[in-house]
């Protein structure tokens, strides 16, 4: 059973619908993209309890673009609301014979960092997750999930779904964006803890009435800004984070988080590897030796999450940055968080992002974007010269309204850098949204 808004659903009632259209023969990989929410995960449940493959796809992507998605991930069947199966061609690299395997989850990379690629997971290793993370994350472990976000997407479908199926929770799955809609709601639920994205968080930490103040809420896909999670942390009794990767699930859960950066502690199925607080090094995992392996085991390598990290003292991960978002200035690492902290914690400052500019003397130098009503530009600049070192100290500092943020709060420093020149800075003003 589960919540959709108000309404109880039992995805059973769907199944004899759900054997007429598909048949018996479930040995495919099946793309999905339905606007009926309900409807979307019933036939997902249905499907994995069949062993069959997978791919979700959010139905606000259009048509034919998902089919393109979906034949690069190799689906035999693309279906929406109507439940009418629609066959997909085969790459034309790939025979029939060579169709890749049934009994997975199969998910799209978030792109931020570098083009999009297909990540496939079995439903073996995703139980594997689901059971240790149920096991490990205690805190929630009474609370009721309300999901806020996609269950298309692994945040909401796996920590949030399938962990409160596990936990024999009827998770209450919200799929309308109005803020004041899920604060009525999360006041209905008892013992509610929040699954939503970090601007989500943010929007109703500052919705909340002065005396009021969430139950729990997870945040997860990126470091909360400063000003952010001194809001989120003050409006929010129970606050989590957690940490993973697409190839791997979640990887670290921290229970009581208390600084944005420290994304918890490993779930004990793992073995995770990073460097030391003063010298941060790629963050590594894998499958930990005593279990058993799934299908697409993660043990025999190294999965390599792209980002580096330090393990404190009590054994939680520290993230410091996205590997390729490290600025080396004349061979010195910058960190863009160190100098978003930094600027963030100045009077007047909303919001920031710091990124890499190539330079042809140090080979890069720091950039950076602020958002604030109050400080100017050369106020900013004039800040930086007693608040970082030289080599953090942006070349480029440049005010705009608003930075270009993903809905999840996520910001690609990659597409920035790429597309910002000194003489051309409409190019980031144009992304920004009105």
């Amino acid at each position: 059973m589960f919540v959709l808004n108000d309404t109880p659903l039992d995805p059973t009632a769907l199944h004899p619908r759900l054997q007429t259209a598909l048949g018996d023969d479930l040995q495919h990989r099946y793309a999905l993209r339905m606007r009926d929410t309900g409807l979307g995960l019933a036939t997902l449940l249905y499907l994995k309890n069949h062993k069959a493959g997978v791919f979700p796809i959010h139905a606000d992507i259009p048509a034919e673009a998902a089919k393109q998605m979906a034949t690069k991930a190799g689906c035999d069947w693309f279906l929406e609301d109507d439940l009418v199966p629609q066959p997909l061609p085969l790459q034309p690299s790939q025979a029939v014979s060579a169709r890749p395997g049934t009994n997975v989850l199969v998910q799209m990379s978030s792109g931020t960092t570098g083009a999009a690629k297909v990540i496939t997971r079995s439903w073996d290793s995703i139980a594997t997750e689901v059971r240790h993370y149920a096991s490990f994350f205690a805190s929630a472990a009474e609370m009721t999930p309300v999901i806020a976000c996609p269950v298309t997407h692994s945040y909401g479908l796996i920590p949030g779904v399938l962990v409160a199926l596990h936990r024999d929770h009827v998770p209450v799955i919200i799929d309308a964006v109005n803020p004041k809609y899920i604060l009525r709601r999360l006041r209905e639920v008892p013992n509610p803890v929040l699954y939503t994205s970090p601007a989500m968080l943010h929007t109703l930490a500052k919705l909340l009435p002065r005396d009021a103040k969430l139950n729990a809420a997870v945040t997860s896909g990126t470091v909360l800004p400063d000003p952010w999670f001194q809001l989120i942390r003050a409006r929010t009794r129970h606050l989590f984070q957690q940490y993973g990767c697409s190839e791997v699930g979640c990887i670290a859960i921290n229970q009581d988080l208390q600084a944005p950066c420290d994304v918890g502690q490993p779930l004990p199925h793992l073995d995770l590897q990073a460097g030391a607080p003063d010298t941060p090094s790629p963050v590594r995992v894998r499958l930990a030796a005593e279990e058993p392996a799934p299908m697409d085991a993660i043990r025999a390598n190294w999965v390599e999450t792209g980002d580096l990290g330090y393990l404190a003292a009590d054994g939680g991960l520290v993230f410091t940055a996205r590997a390729d978002d490290m600025i080396n200035v004349a061979g010195l690492n910058v960190y863009p968080q160190d100098v978003e902290r930094a600027v963030m914690g100045l009077p007047g400052v909303e919001d920031a992002v710091a990124f890499r500019l190539p330079d042809p003397q140090a080979g890069a130098r720091v950039g950076l974007l602020f958002v604030s009503a109050t400080v100017s530009e050369a106020q900013l600049r004039a800040q930086c010269a007693n608040l970082l070192a030289d080599h953090q100290k942006p070349t480029l500092l440049h005010r705009l309204p608003v930075l270009p943020r993903q809905a999840n709060g996520k910001i690609s420093r990659r597409e920035i850098a790429r597309s910002y020149t000194e003489t051309d800075k409409q190019s980031i003003e144009n992304q920004v949204p009105a």
